[in-house]
């Protein structure tokens, strides 16, 4: 029995616009939800499907605000196939394959957790990326904005598992913000064929050394890839379940 999930009609819905260091304004709506310490969802490439929405239900159910950024695809359904074109199509704010440097949205993500902190009034946000958004969750830890960083099975570079979607100068900027707040934690599946092994320990080589772990990084068992929404399990004891609960326990310590 599919579990039930709050409809994307009960959430507030404003747009939001930003310019990008590249010159181009990129524009998007943003859903609300709840209230309390705020923490945004980055939308994974399957969309914000039933799955993203309970995942938001139960940051609000632990006393927290949800934004949800929709940058891509039909709400509240699932389209992994469709989800790719049209990311293909949005090259102005997504680069795929780039390697060494962030895409464009992600100076969007930074404008939006800065606005968000401000009409809060609180001391900083909470990000969580996945797959396709799960290397930005990272690179918004180097705002000041950000006190706390999830990212799940990181996956960009598409294609380039040893290297990370960000510059050297981002990677020194996140490593100076996370030495004064606290570490990002990373998930993946052991067997995950889009967020490797290889991924882990690129992210690892470049944040962590032996004064400092600055991502700690958890791999999960089994061979799924959406560590908190498709494969996600809502059962005591299952290693999903068990990393949500750690996540929520993270935010809270970090945001409440």
């Amino acid at each position: 029995m599919s579990r039930s999930y709050t409809p994307i009609t009960h959430y507030r819905s404003i747009p939001f616009s930003a310019v990008c260091n590249g010159g181009q304004t990129i524009s998007h709506d943003v859903y609300r939800l709840g209230s309390g310490p705020p923490v945004i969802i980055i939308q994974e490439l399957p969309g914000i499907g039933p799955q993203t929405l309970q995942l938001a239900d139960e940051f609000v159910e632990h006393g927290f605000e949800v934004i949800l950024p929709h940058l891509f695809g039909p709400l509240e359904k699932v389209s992994v196939g469709g989800n790719l074109v049209r990311v293909f199509c949005m090259r102005k704010e997504f680069s795929l394959f780039k390697a060494n440097g962030s895409s464009p949205i992600v100076d969007w993500l930074k404008a939006l957790c800065r606005d968000v902190k401000t009409y809060s009034k609180t001391k900083g946000v909470g990000v969580i990326g996945m797959c396709l958004t799960g290397n930005f969750a990272i690179s918004l830890m180097g705002d000041e904005s950000v006190l706390a960083a999830v990212s799940s099975q990181p996956s960009m570079p598409l294609l380039k598992p040893t290297q990370l979607h960000m510059s050297a100068a981002d990677i020194d900027a996140i490593k100076h913000r996370i030495d004064n707040t606290a570490p990002i934690h990373a998930y993946r599946f052991d067997k995950d064929p889009m967020c490797t092994a290889e991924k882990y320990q690129s992210i690892e080589s470049a944040f962590n050394d032996p004064e400092a772990t600055r991502v700690i990084t958890h791999t999960l068992p089994g061979k799924g890839h959406s560590v908190l929404t498709l494969d996600f399990v809502n059962e005591s004891g299952h290693p999903t379940r068990e990393a949500l609960n750690d996540i929520l326990a993270y935010f809270s310590a970090q945001l409440q």
